[in-house]
């Protein structure tokens, strides 16, 4: 990790030096964390999420030092797991005892594991959307002598859907729609004597992680600001009747919502008690595109430069990801070194360079193939 800075420290090319000289007795690749940045970064998540508290999600931290240090800042409270062996790992290492895993897992060995400790299963719960994972989760208890009773969470499909079902904006969560869907699944559930119903998750993937002011896209903006303010208006009422009619059959520890991109419309939502959130902490670019909020670059990666094959066109050796999505952008004032090359991650794979700014070739692979990209492209800061 980096030193710490400044609280207000622009992040870009004026931390340069002090990235590298933080880091010269380091060879790429490596990654670093600006602590100060990170700060405050937490800092404008919480105050957007107007004191609900905010559910880190693991997955985009992917550090147990960060999580621990996020996890001791006011305003955030359990984590929002990746995987269940994630989950019964940070919960053996007591960095939370309020873990929420994400996603249904098929893990029978991982669910037999949290079935035979009391602790784990009290610290822990599971992403349901179906009876047929209900079945995986009994079958995977009836295998332990004496196993404790597993909470679950119930996921919802929060995507919009519009003209008919011509149009839907949003990612396919969860078969679970509407408020008589998830009250008979509730049912199914309280019916179950080793299941208990914890919560409920509905993460609205067209809002939090659809920027709405694209670089150079003025009328694809204003569609998806359209977009956003109309699913917006309907998942409100939706969640809000979903919730009512999941109560109505037992009572709900946390009803989880939102993410980086929509903290403070979903915090706003009464039916919300915790809002879900993890990358806004490290800022990709991916953040850049939203108006109702910025933050400053957090985690950055080295890689070394290998090559100038032609003016403003440089090589960079290894990196994994990116290696295999060599979609890297540069700005020139960015004061590359021939040892290495401080670079942001972005979330999306792209073929364009920002304007003004060389290419970028990755010497892991001739052809870009976004397909394998964890992360993307990347910038220079």
């Amino acid at each position: 990790m980096s030193p710490a800075g400044r609280p207000g420290e622009p992040s870009g090319p004026a931390n340069l030096a002090r990235y590298n000289a933080a880091t010269a007795s380091l060879e790429p690749p490596f990654a670093v964390v600006d602590l100060a940045a990170l700060r405050a970064n937490a800092a404008g998540m919480t105050r957007r999420a107007a004191g609900k508290p905010i559910r880190v999600a693991s997955k985009s931290v992917r550090c147990r030092a960060v999580l621990e240090q996020v996890l001791g800042t006011t305003g955030f409270r359990g984590i929002l797991a990746y995987t269940l062996p994630e989950a019964l790992w940070l919960a053996g290492l007591g960095v939370s005892d309020d873990i929420v895993v994400a996603y249904p897992t098929a893990d029978r060995a991982a669910l037999s594991r949290l079935a035979s400790y009391p602790a784990a299963a009290a610290a822990i719960t599971v992403m349901v959307d179906s009876p047929d994972q209900l079945d995986v989760i009994e079958k995977a208890a009836a295998a332990v002598a004496d196993p404790a009773p597993v909470q679950v969470c119930l996921d919802i499909d929060t995507s919009f859907v519009g003209l008919g079902g011509m149009i839907r904006a949003g990612a396919r969560r969860s078969p679970v729609r509407t408020p008589a869907e998830a009250a008979a699944l509730a049912r199914d559930i309280a019916a179950r004597p080793g299941l208990r119903l914890a919560g409920l998750m509905a993460y609205e993937a067209q809002i939090a992680g659809v920027g709405d002011k694209p670089p150079g896209r003025p009328f694809y903006a204003l569609a998806v600001r359209q977009m956003q303010r109309r699913s917006a208006a309907e998942l409100a009422r939706r969640r809000a009747a979903i919730v009512a009619a999941v109560q109505e059959v037992t009572p709900l520890r946390f009803i989880n919502g939102g993410g980086t991109g929509s903290i403070e419309g979903t915090a706003a939502e009464d039916a919300v008690t915790e809002i879900g959130a993890g990358s806004g902490l490290y800022q990709p670019s991916l953040f850049d595109s939203y108006r109702a909020f910025s933050g400053r670059p957090a985690a950055l990666f080295a890689l070394s430069v290998v090559r100038r094959p032609a003016p403003g066109v440089v090589t960079v050796a290894g990196g994994g990801y990116v290696a295999s999505c060599p979609s890297l952008t540069s700005r020139p004032a960015c004061g590359w070194t021939s040892r290495k090359a401080p670079v942001r991650c972005r979330r999306r794979c792209s073929g364009r360079p920002r304007t003004g700014c060389g290419p970028v070739t990755g010497s892991g692979s001739a052809t870009p193939r976004p397909v394998s990209c964890a992360s993307g492209s990347a910038s220079c800061t």
